[in-house]
């Protein structure tokens, strides 16, 4: 609930430098239990927040933090930090939507000072100074007491089974709706009665509520409805009824942009209209669908991946809870902690399954050591019982309600992101053509930017094998080793690493072949062209060798020498291979793991996994597309354990010479001699050709990538960007010319390419269509055999992991919290090599395996693949997607200027 007060947890990482100890502090195993007695995040005791006394008094470093300003709500032993206004590169903004200038620690101190009386009426309207994003509620003088009442704080008996089932009161009963006021429900004799999903059948009448200081909680004067605070007893404030801010005669409340969401449709022919009755059928945005907060919340708290390590050795009480003493006790590290995320779903059965907010809240990845403190897993994703993945999300209330535009945006001063409350293009295709990322991030179908590494880094190694390659520290925080994090946090092993040149000691090997390879097939080389780490195992395309599944759970446990297997049993046991004549790619459909074997309970609400899921899917020079069985991987059940080749598929010899696929929904992307052959797997098992691209469009193609409403496809010209709005059939938008585009990775609004001797070329693709040069890094020339490229978030810093041929491994810190607007949706990179790792016996690099994707809940074709934490609670499907920016298959488009040319409105309203 800190969200209300403008406040999320702090991300370990900003200003913290005046959070770790400047002597790196190896906490001892009795200080480690005296912090985790409060709080059970471990990097704590390695920072001076374990320390009581520092944490209550941690708002004292204020006048000292750059970046932030933390608050001390310490009741568990968590630091929290302040959430401002920010555009999309993250600068900072004032109320005014401008850019604040010079953002100093002066100026973020006066952003958090409370409103005076004046503002409480007005709003804080403070030139030139950021917007501290509490809710509008509380600035203007409302505390919990005042929305949530009797009920609501002290319940009615009963139990629920969420917290959402437990509230009695909506938005509408206050505000009332678009098309009546809460007054003139009153003048009709209905009363002021809640309507929430915990409301007595026929609501609680608030005007029968009075204050602890004998007045009515709320009193009608007129047709204006007045509230009483419950709190500090002269205090009142006008609640502002919605229907009044779409009355062109109110001239108080009135707001141009109100009228426009409540009442825009699509006319008849198919043109976006506003202004009419907002009861009308067509009228896109109606309390029945859609939530209030969908559009009237500023911003979201998302925790993206949470590592819970569980030690069979360490007795404790469960804590904040009933106090049961376990011997397996489980701490609780959070990762990546964003307020840049906005994304929307279906909510739970409980609230009428409407549109409405969702982050990421509950993505674990779990460890375990057992009694004799090895670690039999490490950093493993969860499945849930019904074969969703556990890289979890939930539908929520973020609390975070703020007010529209000013005036000055009224008359057309707007630019994208720099509003409190929700636009038209953020959540529509704009017509500036510049909202693709964002549109994939809201409907859940993932970035890429807040992928998952890990403390391994997998890279393939042709000849050489494969390694997993040691790029983060083991204790928490887990920092990037060379990065900005491992220098506050552990400066004693940075200054080694420095001391070391950079380069990485630590890393497992395989060969990429069995022990009986050598036996029978003496003279063969083996050969890893591409890896794919998913779980327990990693898949590896192996050329001649086919496909190879190896046994990677044990990959940290100091019990085992031999820590990567292609089978932990007899080979009579196990088959983790499929022969096939020259393996060239494996792509696993998602990197996290649903799985559609399991059973489905009703009660349960959830939605099947699709069949798609099911294998894994090869690419071969010579035989095409072969699809693998990859469920018996995702089951648990060891004794199935045995791959077996479902499906060859190369109709007439078309995807000869296919080199790389990429899944993108149920279609499959496939590189080949051909050109790029598009097909489709609605139905695995029987796949169907519904597009080749030829030479004329792609020459030579090897790479793929997919964001929203476009693909970036490498060849021998360059970049080629596809409009995949039909996944069957994409076309030809642009052309980037680049020489040496090996591989290319999506984060966002930049596009990341391997370009050989070039090095790492970033593109800006804010506008998909119009790719530009943002810059080229080549770390001095250090970086000059770039292969592939995939990019991994650490807390609050992203880094990109690069396979630098001959050179071997390259780890390049991309942003920190140093980095300007680091903290924004999308800020420029400002690369930097930290580390680096040469493959031993002259090895090269040829691919790293792409990070847990933990934003991504559902794929480009509508199928969920991730669980939600409500029942009935989902991704919007691809109908209900479409229903955004496509209508009769061509793609509308809005801006967010009422008067556009683009919309059909009264001409009597514009002003």
């Amino acid at each position: 609930m800190n969200s209300y007060l403008g406040f999320m947890w702090w991300d370990n990482e900003t200003d913290g430098e005046l959070m770790y100890p400047h002597e790196q502090h190896n906490p001892t195993p009795e200080e480690l239990i005296q912090s985790q007695m409060s709080n059970p995040e471990e990097a704590a005791a390695r920072g001076l927040w374990s320390d009581p006394e520092f944490l209550a008094n941690v708002s004292d470093l204020n006048p000292q933090a750059r970046h932030t300003q933390f608050a001390d709500f310490h009741g568990h032993g968590w630091v929290f930090r302040a959430v401002f206004k920010k555009d999309r590169q993250g600068n900072m903004l004032d109320y005014r939507g401008e850019i604040v200038e010079d953002t100093s620690t002066a100026k973020l101190e006066a952003a958090i000072s409370p409103p005076t009386e004046q503002e409480q009426q007005t709003g804080k309207q403070r030139p030139n100074t950021p917007v501290h994003l509490m809710d509008i509620h509380l600035e203007r003088g409302m505390h919990c007491i005042d929305c949530h009442f009797n009920q609501d704080v002290h319940g009615n008996t009963k139990l629920y089974g969420e917290v959402r089932a437990a509230i009695e009161i909506t938005c509408e009963d206050c505000h009332g709706d678009a098309t009546e006021s809460v007054p003139q429900r009153i003048y009709s004799g209905r009363g002021m009665m809640t309507s929430g999903p915990a409301a007595p059948d026929r609501g609680t009448n608030l005007l029968l509520m009075r204050t602890p200081f004998g007045k009515p909680r709320f009193e009608v004067r007129g047709k204006r409805l007045y509230q009483n605070s419950m709190v500090e007893k002269d205090m009142s404030w006008e609640v502002v009824q919605t229907a009044a801010t779409i009355d062109p005669n109110d001239k108080e409340h009135y707001n141009v942009l109100s009228h426009m969401a409540k009442t825009v449709g699509m006319g008849s022919d198919g043109k976006l209209e506003w202004g009419g009755d907002p009861r009308r059928k067509a009228c896109a945005h109606n309390g029945t669908t859609m939530s209030c907060i969908a559009c009237h919340s500023s911003w979201n708290p998302s925790c993206f991946g949470c590592h819970l390590p569980q030690k069979a050795n360490q007795k404790m009480p469960s804590l904040h809870n009933l106090g049961d003493v376990t011997r397996n006790y489980v701490s609780y590290n959070f990762q990546t902690l964003r307020d840049d995320v906005f994304m929307l779903a279906k909510d739970g059965n409980v609230t009428g399954n409407r549109i409405g907010p969702a982050r990421s809240s509950c993505a674990i990845h779990v460890t375990s050591y057992n009694q004799n403190r090895e670690n039999i897993y490490t950093q493993q994703q969860t499945i849930s019982a019904e074969g969703l993945s556990g890289i979890a999300f939930s539908t929520n209330v973020p609390h975070t309600v703020r007010g529209g535009p000013p005036e000055s945006h009224r008359t057309g001063k707007y630019l994208p992101g720099t509003t409190e409350t929700k636009m038209c293009s953020d959540c529509h295709i704009s017509k500036n053509d510049d909202n693709n990322a964002i549109m994939s991030q809201l409907l859940m179908q993932g970035t890429g930017y807040t992928n998952f590494i890990g403390r391994y880094c997998w890279v393939a190694a042709g000849e050489h094998g494969f390694e997993a390659v040691v790029v983060t520290e083991q204790d928490e925080p887990q920092a990037v080793i060379g990065s900005n994090l491992h220098r506050l946090a552990f400066p004693d092993y940075f200054r080694e690493h420095v001391e070391n040149d950079g380069y990485l000691e630590h890393a497992h090997e395989h060969p990429g072949k069995d022990i009986l390879d050598s036996i029978i097939h003496p003279f063969r080389k083996p050969e890893v062209l591409q890896v794919q780490a998913r779980g327990e195992y990693l898949y590896a395309a192996c050329g001649t060798g086919g496909l190879r599944v190896f046994d990677i759970a044990f990959i940290d446990d100091k019990a085992f020498s031999e820590r990567i297997t292609t089978a932990p049993v007899s080979p009579v046991g196990q088959k983790f291979y499929v022969k096939t004549k020259y393996a060239t790619a494996v792509a696993a459909p998602t990197t996290i793991a649903p799985d559609p074997t399991r059973t489905h309970a009703e009660e349960n609400a959830e939605q099947s996994v699709h069949g798609l899921y099911a294998h894994l899917y090869v690419t071969d020079k010579y035989e095409g597309l072969i699809l693998v069985g990859a469920a018996t991987l995702l089951d648990g059940d060891p004794l199935n354990n045995f791959l077996e080749r479902e499906l060859t598929f190369n109709p007439g010899g078309l995807l000869d010479g296919a080199n790389n696929i990429t899944i993108v929904g149920t279609y499959a992307y496939i590189c080949c001699e051909a050109g790029l052959v598009v097909v489709a797997l609605e139905d695995p098992m029987n796949p169907e050709v519904t597009a080749v691209l030829g030479h004329d469009v792609v020459v030579e193609p090897h790479a793929v990538a997919a964001q929203f409403r476009y693909a970036f496809v490498c060849d021998e010209e360059g970049i080629k960007v596809l409009d995949i709005t039909q996944l069957h059939e994409p076309r030809l938008v642009s052309t980037f010319e680049l020489h040496d585009a090996h591989n290319i990775y999506l984060a966002r609004t930049y596009a990341y390419v391997a370009a050989g001797s070039q090095g790492l070329v970033i593109l800006d693709i804010t506008n998909p269509e119009q790719p530009k040069l943002d810059q080229i890094f080549d770390a001095g020339g250090c970086i000059n055999d770039l292969h592939d490229v995939q990019l991994g978030i650490t807390y609050v810093s992203e880094f990109a992991y690069l396979a630098d041929g001959e050179n071997g491994l390259r780890v390049v810190q991309l942003t920190s919290a140093e980095t300007p607007g680091n903290d924004g949706f999308s800020p420029r990179p400002t690369p930097q090599l930290v580390a680096s790792y040469k493959l031993p016996k002259e090895g090269h690099a040829l691919a790293i395996s792409r990070g847990i994707d933990r934003d991504r809940a559902v794929d480009e074709s509508g199928n969920q693949i991730s669980v939600f934490g409500r029942v009935g609670a989902r991704p919007m499907n691809r109908e209900e997607q479409e229903k955004l920016y496509s209508r009769d298959g061509r793609v509308w488009k809005v801006s967010d200027d009422p008067f556009d040319p683009g919309y059909r409105f009264p001409p009597q309203l514009r002003r």
